[in-house]
């Protein structure tokens, strides 16, 4: 969907930011008939609060939002994006707003506020517009706010129409965009070229399984972007549970966050050179589906022991990180909707991340804190490796015992990868469970600004 700041010519009307313990003081400095309202109004700055001011002819001539406390701050983000869909039509102007930060985080906070689904029925965005703050990158904010819109897009797109076939359509759609050259590998060429988890994952689908790939950018540094692309997942022949299927068309959410990722770079014209890979499946069931205890052997020849059909997405990464480590780029990225453990971890709001190099992670951990995008470094543990070793074969794709669910799975990918110096796992959940500031029930990106703000430092760029 189409974003937009106020034309800088228009008329605006201020939007007061007023902490709690400034709400006394900002109400005593107005006018009598706005100190007349806010009292009426019982205006106190409580995070949140709306009020808006009349003007002589009856129309809002502004607003005051209540930023609350700092502690009642630090329990959320995008605090004045809570008010974008109440405020009137017409170009509003911030007043008051803390910090070069704190401005930035507020644009994107108030486009990604007029974000609507639209795709099944009419969804009305908010019409408050909002004057660019002064000393904010509009560019970059909107590059951001397009590709956060590309990944909710594709994550709230139902398995009916968003199979592996039409994820190569957009994938597509998204390469010619930006120049960028795309390839897809389909059905049983994936054996032939190599691929043979991604085809064991997909084969049993009646839309065939894929790997997509997109290279952009003619010079700089390397890096690659790979993105779990499992269009629904329902398990297998290890079948999920109807309660568990229930959000499995958000199980493409780490294709659907790298390739919003891809579009910032390319729309920013990092300089850079960028790969991207997206293994596409469907794991469904039929009478040639894997079964518990096949063995499958991997791209990089590492065999695999299937002790749960529904442990897929770590096999397709696999082959498509096999691929990537084969050129050993400078960085290395997976996404990937990959584990239940880690959001009984972190919940569905906080994304771990997985990484050996010390700068790097601490380049992602404070990008995301910079871009309201969070994450959570956690450890490659080693003396969990044995944990992923059955015996019968090099690796267990799900280890028993329930125990460190996320960190196991992200040893099983590190295998993969072995020529490549520095990597990052993203274990993300991909869906807004309720409606929050900027962010409706729905798909969701996690991770991608926290990585575009880390690129600078650990790629030199």
């Amino acid at each position: 969907m189409p974003f937009a700041f106020a034309d800088p010519s228009e008329a605006t009307r201020p939007l007061h930011l007023v902490p709690q313990d400034a709400a006394q003081a900002f109400t005593g400095a107005r006018p009598p008939a706005e100190r007349a309202w806010l009292a009426a109004c019982g205006f106190t700055g409580k995070l949140g609060q709306l009020c808006l001011l009349p003007g002589p002819d009856g129309a809002p001539s502004g607003a005051a939002l209540g930023l609350g406390t700092p502690a009642a701050r630090s329990r959320g983000r995008f605090h004045i994006a809570g008010a974008v869909a109440d405020l009137p039509e017409g170009a509003w102007r911030l007043d008051g707003t803390p910090s070069p930060a704190g401005a930035a985080e507020a644009a994107l906070g108030w486009l990604l506020a007029t974000y609507r689904f639209g795709r099944y029925r009419d969804a009305e965005p908010p019409k408050a517009r909002l004057h660019l703050p002064a000393g904010v990158d509009g560019a970059r904010i909107l590059a951001m706010a397009e590709a956060e819109a590309l990944t909710r897009d594709l994550i709230n797109t139902p398995a009916s129409d968003l199979g592996p076939a039409e994820l190569e359509d957009a994938f597509m759609a998204l390469a010619a965009a930006y120049g960028a050259t795309a390839t897809a590998i389909r059905g049983d060429d994936l054996l032939a070229r190599g691929f043979p988890m991604i085809h064991a994952v997909g084969r049993a689908s009646a839309r065939p399984p894929r790997l997509l790939e997109m290279r952009w950018g003619g010079a700089g540094p390397t890096l690659t972007l790979v993105g779990k692309g499992v269009c629904f997942d329902t398990g297998g022949l290890d079948l999920k549970p109807a309660a568990s299927m229930g959000l499995m068309k958000k199980d493409m959410g780490g294709a659907a966050t790298v390739m919003g990722l891809a579009r910032m770079i390319m729309a920013l014209g990092l300089k850079l050179r960028l790969r991207v890979l997206v293994p596409a499946v469907e794991n469904a069931v039929s009478g040639n589906a894997m079964r518990p205890q096949d063995i499958l052997k991997s791209r990089k020849g590492l065999t695999v022991e299937i002790n749960n059909t529904d442990a897929e997405g770590r096999l397709i990464l696999a082959d498509a990180l096999a691929l990537a480590d084969e050129e050993r780029p400078d960085l290395l990225v997976s996404m990937a909707t990959l584990t239940g453990s880690a959001r009984v971890a972190l919940g569905p709001d906080v994304v771990p991340f997985y990484c050996d190099d010390d700068a790097v992670a601490g380049a992602i951990a404070a990008g995301g804190a910079a871009l309201a995008d969070p994450v959570w470094r956690m450890p490659f543990w080693n003396p969990y490796e044995a944990m992923i070793e059955p015996g019968i074969a090099d690796l267990d794709n799900a280890p028993s015992g329930g125990m460190a669910g996320s960190i196991t799975a992200a040893l099983f990918l590190r295998r993969f990868v072995t020529e490549t110096p520095r990597y990052v796992h993203f274990d993300i959940y991909g869906w807004q469970p309720a409606a929050a500031p900027a962010r409706p029930k729905g798909g969701v990106g996690q991770g991608a600004r926290a990585i575009l703000a880390a690129l600078p430092g650990a790629l030199g760029l």
